[in-house]
């Protein structure tokens, strides 16, 4: 891409300012390599400093673009599914939850309808974590900081899971008289992966992150700067002042501008009403991820 070509890109999608970004921190650690080998069902996302966020454009939430870092992690490499969930519902692991939509309950679908707290309790049952803001948001940007998982081009249902020209999911409908128009999510993995080998960060389910919402990363100030943020009250609860957490990525009922990697969106954690384009993915700290390649027969 042209430096003239991806400028003209920017300001049209009014994510302007890119060069401006805040200093990183005065110092920051080494961060530890990947561990050796792979680990099932997670991809490596090594650390460092990334460039979080957006300066101009129309989503004040993003604002201003710094320069954070996270230590290195592993995340899902596809959204937790209907059935996975399933199975820890009935294994007594996990809350009683999910979608009340028909045609919603493939066993390879994102799980949708599932509030914050059932997401955090899915991650903690496997021995993961839901992922901070700065964890899912330099998963999402890839090792090129993209504004979206592939890289700088606009989302298009080639790339992504959702509401396009056709309708939402691209024009699938779903299999129903009365709601065929709110479409599905489709089975996970349906498009390529980005850079790290996650599928589906962009598009097919809004996916809950852990931290508490502030209206700007500017509001948030220290605690979503530095190293390894975790947002306000250092994601401890309760939060005061908070009662909002925040879901990322965009879905299949939503259209292109909301599948970005910088898009930030809040919701009650109690995901009440039922919201059926919540799902989300976990991820896992290295001494996590050592235990759970340790407890594989």
């Amino acid at each position: 891409m042209t430096a003239a070509w991806r400028g003209a890109l920017l300001v049209g999608l009014g994510l302007v300012g890119l060069a401006r970004a805040e200093p990183p921190p005065a110092s920051t650690p080494t961060p530890q390599p990947c561990l050796d080998g792979p680990v099932a069902g997670l991809a490596c996302v090594p650390g460092g400093l990334f460039t979080r966020g957006v300066d101009g454009g129309r989503h004040p939430p993003a604002r201003p673009r710094a320069r954070v870092w996270v230590g290195t992690f592993y995340m899902d490499t596809h959204e937790v599914t209907y059935g996975a969930y399933k199975a820890c519902e009935k294994a007594g692991r996990c809350p009683k939850a999910g979608p009340n939509y028909r045609d919603f309950d493939d066993p390879r679908q994102p799980i949708n309808g599932v509030s914050w707290y059932d997401a955090k309790a899915f991650c903690e049952a496997h021995g993961k974590h839901l992922p901070t803001e700065a964890e899912w948001e330099k998963a999402a940007r890839g090792p090129d900081g993209g504004l979206y998982p592939w890289g700088d081009a606009p989302a298009t249902c080639e790339r992504a899971i959702i509401q396009d020209a056709r309708g939402r999911s691209c024009g699938h409908k779903q299999r129903s008289r009365t709601h065929a128009d709110v479409g599905r999510p489709e089975p996970v993995g349906s498009r390529p992966p980005n850079a790290y080998g996650l599928y589906d960060m962009a598009g097919n389910a809004w996916e809950w992150v852990a931290d508490w919402y502030s209206p700007s990363w500017k509001a948030c100030g220290g605690a979503c700067q530095g190293v390894d943020p975790k947002g306000p009250c250092g994601g401890a609860q309760p939060c005061p002042g908070h009662t909002q957490k925040v879901v990322r990525g965009g879905s299949w009922y939503w259209p292109a501008e909301y599948a970005t990697a910088v898009y930030r969106r809040p919701h009650v954690p109690t995901n009440r009403p039922v919201f059926h384009h919540f799902g989300f993915r976990c991820a896992a700290s290295l001494e996590e991820a050592r235990a759970l390649r340790s407890a594989r027969p």
